[in-house]
């Protein structure tokens, strides 16, 4: 019982964390919970997608196997996934009505994916694993939401950039996801385990900032009213 209340508090505590730093307006709770299980079912399908796709990258060098395998067969897919939900779902949604609502969403999907993957890894590998995650993977997974929804919150309210926006929103998720799930698989090399907090640190100062600016754009914001 433990091992599972640590393997569902992180990803729960971040969807109430960024519930409530959504200050002017929030969001309809029946819609961020049905987002959190389509994030759990977003990783089912990611999963058989990557096992599926692992098999068709070649194998006969070790770096660029690892490479591919990061950024394509987990990265892409498991952000492509993620995304597809959120924009399909959650994306069209009237309440989806200013920029941080993309941040709230895209979090609770992917929140949702962190903690079905957490207990899946957790029952596997008991109560250190259960704490390193918390540390680490589940927040990672917060950040790379947190870049993805900001820029689908630019996309909501940007017809002229729509589609702009919403490439970065999945590439610049998948590129941070990319680098930190390099960082850890190139176990050869243990001095890579700094490339892979050095993307943890980059990943929360841009979504500090990302938080930070939606926020001020808010147009619920009181000062907006006045």
């Amino acid at each position: 019982m433990i091992e599972l209340a640590l393997s569902l508090a992180p990803g729960l505590a971040i969807c109430v964390f960024v519930f409530w730093k959504d200050k002017f307006e929030k969001e309809p709770k029946k819609l961020l919970v049905i987002c959190f299980f389509l994030g759990v079912l977003s990783a089912l399908i990611a999963g058989l997608t990557s096992i599926g796709l692992e098999k068709f990258i070649p194998k006969d060098n070790d770096t660029l196997y690892t490479f591919l395998n990061a950024f394509i067969a987990v990265a892409f897919i498991e952000e492509l996934s993620k995304f597809i939900f959120m924009y399909l779902y959650a994306y069209p949604k009237d309440s989806f009505n200013e920029p941080f609502d993309g941040i709230t969403y895209s979090v609770m999907v992917s929140m949702g994916f962190a903690t079905i993957e957490n207990i899946m890894y957790v029952v596997q590998g008991g109560m250190s694993v259960a704490i390193l995650r918390m540390f680490t993977a589940v927040p990672a997974h917060a950040m790379f939401a947190i870049l993805m929804g900001y820029f689908t919150g630019l996309a909501k309210f940007d017809n002229h950039k729509r589609t702009t926006y919403l490439l970065y929103a999945l590439l610049s998720a998948t590129a941070l996801h990319g680098l930190y799930d390099f960082c850890l698989f190139m176990n050869k090399y243990p001095i890579l385990i700094l490339g892979a907090l050095a993307s943890l640190i980059i990943g929360y100062v841009l979504s500090k900032k990302a938080i930070k600016l939606h926020q001020a754009q808010s147009p619920f914001h009181p000062d907006k009213n006045k």
